[in-house]
């Protein structure tokens, strides 16, 4: 049976959950994998908390529903961690989490009360506003969980995600430029215990 890696996606609208998910699963599916990526609604609206998810694997896919014991979840937003939405639900002692944030491994393990699996952090935040011109944290969280899972050849995901990004922006070249080069950052920058 083919391992399937879960992902949970935690942000608020307007950061790119949704965006982030899709984007991996089409870039996965473009190497081979099978996928799943889809988003969980509450309130839509701004600065609202927003569930997103990917399902990858080498295998089929059979299961069809929201992700409860996810392999990594990323945090687009440390506001979240303590906040109505409980991050660290259902995560394994092998669990990996992946937090936008200034702050080190160490201290956002504490935040988070877990004292098993892996915290990695990445200023996201900094790098999409150096990057790209402004806040928006998902482009920058691509990379850094390519780094940290291995899932997608780093090459094959900037080769196919300039090119979904070309489609999207065909007619602002800076921002698909910004976008690269905050995933790429993210990818150098990502720290981790």
């Amino acid at each position: 049976m083919a391992k399937t890696l879960e992902i949970r996606w935690h942000g608020r609208g307007g950061q790119g959950a949704k965006t982030a998910a899709l984007l991996l699963a089409q870039s996965a599916s473009q190497v081979g994998k099978y996928v799943q990526g889809f988003p969980e609604y509450g309130p839509e609206r701004m600065g609202a908390p927003v569930t997103a998810f990917n399902r990858i694997s080498d295998g089929k896919i059979r299961v069809h529903s929201s992700i409860k014991e996810p392999d990594v979840v990323v945090i687009l937003d440390p506001t979240l961690i303590g906040a109505t939405t409980d991050v660290t639900a259902g995560v394994g002692p092998d669990g990996v989490f992946i937090v936008n944030t200034n702050r080190s491994p160490q201290e956002i393990r504490k935040q988070l009360g877990i004292d098993k699996g892996k915290v990695y952090t990445v200023d996201a935040n900094k790098i999409s506003e150096e990057t790209i011109g402004r806040v928006i944290p998902n482009t920058p969280m691509m990379g850094a969980l390519i780094k940290v899972t291995g899932i997608i050849p780093y090459e094959a995901f900037i080769e196919d995600t300039k090119k979904q990004l070309e489609k999207k922006f065909s007619s602002k070249p800076e921002v698909i430029k910004g976008n690269l080069k905050a995933i790429e950052r993210a990818y150098q920058e990502v720290k981790g215990e």
